[in-house]
């Protein structure tokens, strides 16, 4: 049976915009993941984790920065093919990254993942779009107007370094939204069209 890990912020975990709990089984797109691709004898871990960066400490909430734990989950489950979606958080504020800056980041992992995991297939992926309201007050106001401008650059950002790198690309904005309800999260029907994206993607690499 070959393993994909699924590793990422709120997105990953299948955190639902409309009531700030977890979307059940069925719905987040790591579970529809598993669905679709039981008969083909291959497992889904599910590593999201709510407010995960790629390199950054949250001085707020402790263990979020991705670089520290990755090499351990690595070494935990040894997959055989890799989901990488991160780089929402780190548009937040507090951090004052530039799309660079998070790319970075996203180098720091992949070099982890070349170094912990040689042998395994990566795809990374690129976070959906910040809403053009994130900001306010009734929303999440830990991001800025210049977040969500950030955060549309990470994907011209991201697909340069998966080809520096050899590894496959998907771009999460290309089939999904953040919702209204928080400008933030996908609502379900993105965490499907993600699911169905990524199921293409991962039938290439493991088969």
């Amino acid at each position: 049976m070959q393993q994909v890990l699924c590793f990422g912020d709120s997105n990953t975990w299948g955190y639902n915009p409309e009531n700030g709990e977890r979307f059940p089984w069925g719905i987040r797109w790591t579970s529809i993941l598993q669905q679709k691709l039981a008969n083909k004898d291959i497992r889904i871990i599910e590593e999201g984790l709510c407010g995960r960066t790629t390199v950054f400490e949250d001085p707020l909430r402790q263990g979020r920065k991705g670089v520290s734990l990755f090499p351990t989950l690595l070494e935990t489950h040894k997959p055989e093919n890799i989901v990488i979606m991160l780089g929402t958080n780190d548009c937040k504020t507090v951090f004052s990254a530039s799309p660079d800056v998070i790319g970075k980041g996203i180098r720091r992992l992949l070099i982890q993942a070349k170094q912990y995991s040689a042998d395994s297939r990566i795809l990374l992926v690129s976070p959906i779009h910040l809403g053009e309201q994130v900001w306010k007050d009734e929303f999440d106001p830990e991001f800025s107007p210049e977040s969500v401008e950030v955060s549309r650059k990470l994907t011209d950002v991201y697909r340069k370094i998966a080809d520096e790198f050899g590894v496959e690309f998907l771009a999460a904005s290309s089939v999904a939204d953040s919702s209204e309800a928080d400008q933030e999260q996908m609502n379900p029907e993105g965490h499907a069209a993600l699911a169905g994206a990524i199921e293409e993607k991962i039938y290439q690499m493991a088969c």
